[in-house]
């Protein structure tokens, strides 16, 4: 079964003060290095990197590994545009993919393993669309059949996959993953993330 993965980098961080949360390091490895590692070590197919703010900054991180990099100009009109864009970037070159996996960069605890059962339920339970759901939220990382790419291209301004997923309910298996409720978007979360894994150690 053949998987493209869009991964979505293109923010500014901006209640970060300017640094980008994209090169926040979990474990020795930028978040942006580690989500892209992640997704290729699937084998499943093609991975799409999306930036737009940033990128002269972002992009070593991906040096050397086989990954499309596309520009997304719009990107501060909200995340569909990104979204757009990998989906635009990847579809044209493979048609014949089956599915989307859609990723963000800052969730430091997405794993392998956690991307790997999502393809499971979907083999399992037949929905077009795998979501994982924490606190009381259906979102990424999310698997969508090639039968909503359509949809999701036409998506405008701030309204990303959450809509989607919410329109198609009775079509989405749910997988938990309440640690998808770390995301870090502000200096306050990284702090608090940061002080979480010290005391854990």
């Amino acid at each position: 079964m053949k998987i493209g993965t869009i991964i979505l980098a293109a923010g500014d961080s901006s209640r970060m003060g300017g640094e980008p949360k994209q090169l926040l390091t979990y474990k020795g490895q930028s978040l942006i290095r580690r989500v892209t590692e992640n997704a290729l070590a699937l084998q499943r197919g093609p991975v799409v990197v999306v930036l737009g703010a940033n990128r002269p900054r972002i992009v070593p991180e991906l040096a050397g590994l086989p990954v499309t990099i596309v520009d997304n100009p719009s990107w501060p009109t909200g995340q569909a545009s990104s979204l757009k864009t990998g989906l635009a970037a990847l579809y044209i070159t493979h048609k014949d993919i089956e599915a989307v996996l859609v990723l963000h960069t800052d969730q430091p605890l997405v794993s392998l393993g956690l991307l790997l059962h999502l393809f499971d339920v979907r083999k399992e339970e037949g929905k077009g669309i795998v979501a994982c759901r924490y606190d009381t939220q259906l979102s990424v990382p999310a698997l969508f059949d090639r039968d909503y790419i359509n949809e999701l291209l036409q998506l405008k301004d701030d309204k990303g996959v959450k809509w989607v997923i919410g329109k198609h309910r009775a079509d989405c298996s749910e997988v938990p993953f309440e640690a998808g409720s770390i995301d870090l978007d502000s200096k306050r979360d990284v702090e608090a993330f940061q002080q979480a894994q010290m005391q854990s150690q």
